[in-house]
């Protein structure tokens, strides 16, 4: 039996169809994906799961006690709370689950035969079990280290950013385990070591999920099914994006002519990722094979582990080589720049030069320091140190604020601000709804007011709005957020089509692969590495280095502890005595001797035909003879040893 069977549910708002008569179940163990353009129904979707919205038609089935616990877009925590708080407040059913089970297991210990309390005792068992509750400090400790939010520890949660607030809410979450778990874009205002911690988490645990997610890496590693809504119906794909996109393609083939500019971009997205993307699992595969070899041959072994870390930093350096056109036209040229905000500083010694063809993507952890630089080259803010000269050009600059938009105006109005309802893009002319369809955007939509339009919406609009403009060089800041695949899919196609520059701050992998030539990647030394490799080959890279760092690092521990012991045995054996030196060699084969003989003396005492030949008394004498040899030679050594023992300590 399903968890939650969603059986012919409908769902309106006013006049607007969302879901009509669908079918829905998630079974323990599945990570559901649900996929579609925004405003199609996967958030209604997911409510209803939730039971937070009630559905028109059809029936919600849920089993009795199940536990579904959904991240809120934009969470509440209680008055006056600190970080830590925030995240234990949701613990309480557990702790207090801990608690009552050491309270039993000491009435156990003078009661144990008693059946209710061992009844009692072993439901709590499984219910800790069940959450991975035992060590809720260590995984409240490490949760919070990963997600960047331990120097926010004691601080209330309400002078924290919402993105902050967010990530605050998820630990919370991740760390109750409720039975069902739903997330809305879990990886908003994560970075990339965030995500990849929150996928190691989400697999090691077990998590019966269903999200939703623009980042079609983490969904191709976490979905084990994704549906799609589309059209007030649900369409349901086994696996992950890599799965979806062959299975939507083929699908898309029965309705070629209604869907021939999906079809094209499905099928140029699926050959980007069958053409790049396996191609370097399968080297990153045979990398992982030769690590894990190293895992079993090579432990006590540093070089051999630095023998490989060498050839991963060569291959590494292979992508690091300068590619740049001397030719083309200069437009940014840094010079040992350094950023310093507030009492932090972010960057120091950046020396580069940007040019007229450069795809470049500013990447590294939060707070690093990457928004920052934009704003230096877009000279709202002056370094600390050094100079950024820049050529003559124009910019197209995409923010997460959103900047170029006015709430009070229509989309004709932004497009078309002298009146008509033409536009050009890069040099044709083109009919505003002509052009607006290609970012998804029906005719209604034409005259309403940008004040009106969701989040999603509006990055849509600010990035059409973009692509008008007559520019050389286009710099976007995180312009991926709030969009929906098929979306992120046409602006991933204007920016492979635009001719000039373009320069990206994103925490988005597969985006980062598939449109930047060039990474500027901020490192912990506050330094920028400028890098050609695609981003998650250098992020594979850099995980396995650090393994093999540590490798390398315990491999010396063990050898240097070996060497340690090593001579502190051969000096303890040169302060025993001469005597006690001799026998502590000659003692083993003494006892094994005799073991060997008490052994063939119980044999014979278990033949009649033996003991009868040597004579039973006889023979019972010898075997206890020999058995009180044996314990004295056994006494000998261990106090040999134990001698031996207190040298070294």
């Amino acid at each position: 039996m399903a968890l939650i069977d969603l059986q012919n549910i409908s769902k309106h708002y006013s006049a607007q169809k969302i879901l009509t008569e669908v079918n829905f179940h998630i079974d323990e163990g599945e990570r559901i994906v649900i996929i579609g353009k925004n405003g199609s129904g996967k958030s209604t979707l997911m409510k209803i799961v939730n039971g937070t919205l009630t559905q028109d038609a059809g029936e919600r089935i849920i089993q009795r006690g199940l536990q579904v616990k959904m991240l809120d877009q934009r969470p509440n925590f209680k008055e006056g709370h600190t970080v830590r708080e925030a995240v234990e407040d949701g613990l309480v059913e557990l702790n207090d689950a801990k608690d009552k089970y050491n309270e039993l297991s000491l009435k156990l210990a003078d009661d144990f035969e008693n059946k209710n309390l061992l009844d009692a005792h072993e439901k709590l068992s499984a219910f800790i079990d069940h959450h991975n509750a035992w060590n809720l400090d260590d995984k409240i400790e490490r949760i919070i280290q990963h997600f960047n939010l331990k120097q926010y520890e004691h601080k209330p949660i309400d002078l924290l950013s919402g993105g902050e607030q967010r990530r605050v809410a998820l630990a919370s979450l991740l760390l109750q385990k409720p039975d069902v778990l739903l997330l809305d874009e879990p990886t908003n205002h994560l970075d990339v070591y965030m995500v990849e911690f929150l996928e190691e988490l989400i697999l090691k645990e077990k998590f019966t999920l269903i999200f939703i997610s623009h980042d079609r890496y983490f969904i191709d590693t976490i979905a084990t099914k994704s549906i799609e809504v589309d059209e007030c119906a649900l369409r349901e794909y086994s696996g992950g994006y890599s799965n979806y996109l062959t299975q939507k393609a083929e699908y898309m083939r029965t309705l070629q002519k209604q869907h021939d500019n999906l079809l094209d971009i499905l099928k140029r997205e699926n050959a980007w990722y069958a053409r790049g993307v396996r191609a370097r699992l399968k080297r990153n595969e045979g990398r992982k094979e030769r690590l894990m070899q190293l895992r079993n041959d090579a432990k006590n072994n540093p070089a051999k582990i630095r023998k490989m870390s060498v050839e991963l930093q060569r291959e590494a350096k292979h992508f690091n080589r300068d590619k740049s056109i001397n030719k083309q036209k200069m437009l940014f040229e840094v010079e040992n720049v350094g950023l310093t905000l507030g009492n932090k500083e972010l960057l120091k010694n950046f020396t580069t030069r940007i040019l007229q063809k450069d795809v470049i993507a500013i990447v590294g952890p939060n707070g690093s320091g990457k928004s920052t630089l934009l704003k230096a080259l877009l000279g709202r803010i002056k370094p600390t140190n050094g100079k950024i000269k820049q050529g003559e050009f124009k910019i197209g600059y995409f923010d997460q604020h959103r900047e170029m938009l006015d709430d009070d105006k229509n989309l004709m109005e932004t497009f078309c601000p002298h009146g008509g309802d033409r536009v050009s893009v890069r040099g044709k002319d083109m009919h505003v709804y002509g052009y607006l369809k290609n970012f998804l955007f029906p005719r209604e939509f034409l005259e309403k007011k940008i004040g009106v339009l969701s989040g999603g919406e509006k990055n849509r609009i600010a990035l059409a709005l973009l692509f008008t403009l007559e520019v050389d060089i286009l710099i976007l800041d995180e312009p991926t957020n709030d969009l929906d695949i098929p979306t992120i899919n046409i602006l991933e196609e204007q920016l492979t089509n635009f001719a000039g520059a373009v320069i990206i701050v994103s925490h988005d992998r597969y985006f980062v692969d598939k449109i930047a030539k060039k990474l500027f990647i901020f490192k912990e030394n506050k330094e920028i590495e400028e890098s050609y490799q695609n981003y998650s080959e250098y992020l594979e890279l850099e995980k396995e280095l650090k393994e093999l760092d540590s490798m390398e690092h315990d491999a010396k521990k063990n050898n240097d502890a070996k060497s340690i012991g090593t001579k502190s045995i051969k000096n303890k054996t040169i302060k025993l005595t001469y005597k006690e030196t001799l026998a502590l060699e000659q003692l083993p084969k003494d006892i094994e001797l005799l073991e060997s003989q008490i052994e063939e003396k119980n044999k014979c005492l278990a033949s009649k035909s033996c003991y009868e030949e040597i004579g039973l008394t006889a023979l019972a004498s010898q075997l206890q003879k020999l058995e009180e040899v044996y314990e004295a030679k056994v006494e000998e050594l261990l106090d040999i040893e134990e001698k031996a023992e207190s040298i070294l300590s």
